[in-house]
């Protein structure tokens, strides 16, 4: 483990306010990677390659897969999205931490190939909190809250395979209880121990 970074992988139900927690957490914390995705689709007005996304071709896309140079990936409206093994673990190499943040499936693939990984299941205060926050996009029909709903009721059933759970009440409360758990790892036996051997060593 030693002087790697962490990847904290955060991820729960639709509407629990992921993307915002992630970019709040990152204001705070600049030095935090982002893992950045890769795609099929066109770069929209704006973005950049690397930054907002790698972008590849159907056919580069799907070497990849056969490589097993993704961490997870999934196909979504005739796209593929994925996860990079390449770009997350040089980042780690390099001892700065990386914040991959996910669905709930996607999550599961990562630990199969990356169990080292920090799991972090980011809950709603209650289901109907929840609610609330997905009627609140204005943007969804009642067909569509209701499935979604469904979806979160069997998402949070996979609460168990995270190593930690944050509630979302207050964006700035809930960064701090993610910054607390970053502290914590870091601060492990295992990724300090090495550093006091060596010591030992010269010392000797």
């Amino acid at each position: 483990m030693g002087d790697s970074g962490l990847l904290l992988v955060l991820s729960g139900p639709s509407g629990v306010g992921k993307g915002t927690v992630c970019k709040a957490l990152r204001e705070r914390m600049p030095n935090l990677v982002y893992s950045v995705s890769a795609t099929t689709r066109a770069p929209r007005a704006g973005e950049v390659e690397g930054v907002n996304y790698f972008f590849k071709t159907k056919a580069e896309f799907e070497e990849m897969i056969r490589q097993d140079e993704l961490l997870e990936w999934a196909e979504y409206v005739g796209n593929y999205y994925g996860t990079p093994r390449k770009f997350v673990e040089e980042t780690l190499a390099s001892g700065r931490d990386v914040i991959l943040e996910i669905e709930v499936q996607g999550a599961l693939q990562v630990k199969k190939k990356f169990p080292q990984g920090i799991f972090l299941f980011l809950a709603p205060p209650d289901l109907t909190e929840l609610q609330n926050r997905i009627v609140g996009r204005g943007t969804e029909s009642e067909e569509t809250i209701r499935h979604r709903m469904e979806v979160a009721k069997s998402e949070i059933e996979l609460m168990d395979h995270y190593d930690y759970v944050v509630v979302n009440d207050v964006i700035d409360c809930a960064c701090e209880r993610i910054q607390a758990i970053i502290t914590a790892e870091h601060l492990k036996k295992e990724r300090q121990i090495h550093k006091f051997r060596k010591w030992l060593k010269e010392v000797n």
